[in-house]
């Protein structure tokens, strides 16, 4: 008998709705051990609730308290997807409550309030908790991280990663929370995009010992809605190159977080570069990836249509094309799959540790492109 997880949702936005629809679908994935129920949904906006009331008939609890979710005793596991600035909060007292966590990114606004969760997570060893980042569950991302894992690269020589959006060229686009540091943080387009890019190289074990930072402000102001203009605070663009330093490898890494990429709309890539082989992927061309092996011959990139090979497999066929609706759902299914006790068929949504790591990465940013420095990248308590 498939097992039933009971979730609630706090945050009934964009990504809350995404998870619904990925619920709703569940039928779609094959051979599931478990499945997620949504029971109750908190946001403090009414119209939102009620898209939920209208499309989700398992929802019993509407409430524009979470802490009233919280304490509702039909919930196993919460989706948690609010404005930077609440995380620590309402992580931690989701924690508290014995509720199972996915959160998202950045998992707190800064790495003190970061601490401040991690602390409180290892309080609770017998909860499950992971972080949204749903790039990696595209087939041609899991086919790069594959050969990565092979050893078969040889010797690396470059890795480049990122994440570009082009929205915000506009400068009449007005402004959202995301352009104001006191809600979003100081990190800017770093705390939004930098788990995305972050991602793979620290499953990957590679992990900047040292980097410097270019961050970028073009757009300084933009319109409030209501006739005026409010100054935007954050960093529009980040390029962050890097030194990864493991046991048999030293390399340069490169990671590009960008809300102003002209031509982009929501590409999210990586690129390894070795002396035997080399690969390549992004969303913006989904049903492929490209590899290039090197045995002292001709210099070529392959490029195969991998279609739907998914991690967890569904009902469609291996021809057809995947998509982000896609890799939201396989990643969804990879933490109920471990909610049940699966090993999210040997890939798992990032992990607290991940995320914690990645805030050093991003602290160092931060003071480095500030101060135009070269910073090392202290990673104490990212073991946790």
């Amino acid at each position: 008998m498939t097992k039933i997880f009971r979730f609630g949702v706090i945050g009934c936005g964009l990504m809350g709705r995404e998870f619904a629809s990925a619920a709703a679908r569940w039928l779609h994935l094959a051979d599931m051990k478990a499945r997620p129920e949504i029971t109750a949904v908190c946001d403090t906006n009414p119209t939102l609730l009620d898209w939920f009331r209208d499309n989700v008939p398992t929802v019993r609890q509407f409430t524009a308290d979470y802490k009233e979710l919280l304490a509702n005793p039909e919930v196993d596991a919460v989706y948690c997807a609010v404005p930077h600035v609440l995380h620590q909060q309402f992580y931690v007292d989701i924690l508290k409550a014995g509720k199972h966590l996915l959160g998202e990114k950045p998992f707190g606004m800064d790495a003190a309030q970061n601490r401040e969760i991690m602390a409180v997570l290892a309080e609770h060893p017998e909860l499950l908790v992971r972080c949204s980042s749903e790039m990696l569950f595209f087939p041609g991302a899991q086919k790069v991280i594959a050969l990565a894992e092979s050893g078969e690269m040889g010797d690396i020589l470059e890795v480049e990663a990122g994440f570009l959006h082009s929205s915000d060229i506009d400068r009449q686009k007005p402004i959202n929370w995301k352009r104001v540091a006191d809600i979003n943080g100081e990190y800017g387009c770093m705390g939004d995009l930098g788990m995305h890019v972050l991602h793979v190289p620290l499953r990957l074990g590679w992990r900047p010992q040292t980097l410097h930072a270019q961050l970028i402000k073009k757009v300084t102001e933009r319109p409030d809605g209501k006739g005026g203009m409010l100054p935007c605070t954050t960093w529009d663009n980040a390029t962050i190159s890097s030194r990864v330093r493991t046991g048999d490898q030293d390399f340069p890494m490169v990671l590009k977080t960008w809300r102003i990429a002209p031509g982009e709309s929501n590409t999210w890539y990586i690129r390894v570069l070795g002396m035997r082989k080399s690969a390549f992927f992004s969303t913006k061309t989904p049903r492929q990836w490209q590899w290039m092996d090197y045995n002292g011959g001709a210099q070529a990139w392959s490029t195969e249509d991998i279609g739907y090979g998914s991690l967890f497999p569904t009902i469609t066929g291996k021809i057809f094309e995947f998509g982000f609706t896609d890799a939201i759902q396989q990643m969804w299914a990879a933490f109920v799959d471990e909610l049940a006790g699966g090993n999210a068929n040997g890939f798992g949504c990032a992990t607290p540790a991940e995320a914690q790591a990645h805030h050093a990465i991003l602290t160092a940013a931060l003071k480095s492109g500030r101060e135009n420095v070269v910073v090392p990248v202290n990673y104490e308590g990212a073991d946790a």
